[in-house]
Parts: structure tokens; sequence; C-alpha cells
């Protein structure tokens, strides 16, 4: 049985979306590889210097990383000496991790760069067509709370 014609007038943007985001993350990469940051980096950097630090558990848990692939990542930042991580006082099980001032300037080096990429990629839009997108893909995000590896997952059921 097969499914039923889809309308040719009716526009999905799934496509489209996957498109962009191949485009601005291979820009991303190539302007991010001099600064010596790949994208989950930049998103760890991200998260510490907006939370003011935060522990080596709950970062894990805000990226969806497990413990191994945070300790990696986290050993990845260290040695360019962007964060630093130290027991906690109050229980030295637990181990705080903290954005550096190397790290901030890092941080800053990259969100500079990227938006350039952002201009590049997006420059046809107007600036009050790319913050409607803005808005509208904010709005799908914070709406659709699926985790990577449930989409993962999803997709390997549906294969």
């Amino acid at each position: 049985m097969s499914a039923p014609p889809l309308d040719p007038t009716e526009h999905r943007s799934g496509a489209l979306l996957d498109h962009l985001a191949r485009r601005m993350r291979l820009r991303s990469e190539s302007v991010l590889a001099p600064l010596g940051l790949r994208p989950r980096h930049l998103v760890a950097l991200t998260v510490l210097r907006d939370s003011g630090g935060t522990s080596q558990q709950s970062l894990a848990t805000t990226l969806a990383m497990d413990s191994t692939n945070i300790v990696g990542l986290l050993n990845d930042l260290e040695a360019e000496q962007l964060v630093e991580r130290r027991r906690s006082p109050e229980d030295r099980r637990r181990h705080v991790v903290d954005l550096t001032e190397d790290g901030a300037k890092r941080l800053n080096e990259a969100e500079c760069a990227l938006a350039g990429v952002e201009d590049e990629v997006l420059g046809v839009l107007e600036p009050a067509e790319r913050e409607t997108l803005y808005e509208l893909l904010r709005r799908a995000v914070n709406t659709t709370p699926v985790t990577c590896t449930e989409a993962i997952r999803r997709d390997a059921a549906a294969c």
C-alpha cells in the first residue's frame, strides 16, 4: 500500500533546513578550526559562560553527553587553558568547571567569526526577516523536547 500523494502546493521545510544547517555547519567549522575549536567546544564554552561555571555532571546533563565524552571534551578545553576543573570544596567527589579568562576571549573571537558566517549564509535576508527566522526557530526548538539520543533512536527505529 502506498502513501497518499502530497499536495504539491504545501511547503515542507525539512530539506531546506537541513541544507541551510549543512552550509552553516561547514562554514562554522572552517572559521572555528583556526581558533582550535570545534562546534562542541563552542557549545560547552557558551554554557559555562552563561551559567557562570557549573559542575561537570551538570554540564554533561545540559549537553546530553555521557561522562566519558564530557571528560574528553573538558580535557581538550583544559589543555588549551580555556576551562579550569577543580574539586568542589563542599563535595570532594564533585568537579566544578569554570571558563578561564583565555576561554572567555576565545569564545568572543569565535562568536565574532560565527557572526560573519551567519551574515554570509543569511545575508540575503533583511534584518527583520532574520529576526523573524530566529524567533520561529527558537520557538520550534523550545517546544520540541527531543534530545539527540531520542532522535537517533527514533530514526533507527524508522529504518
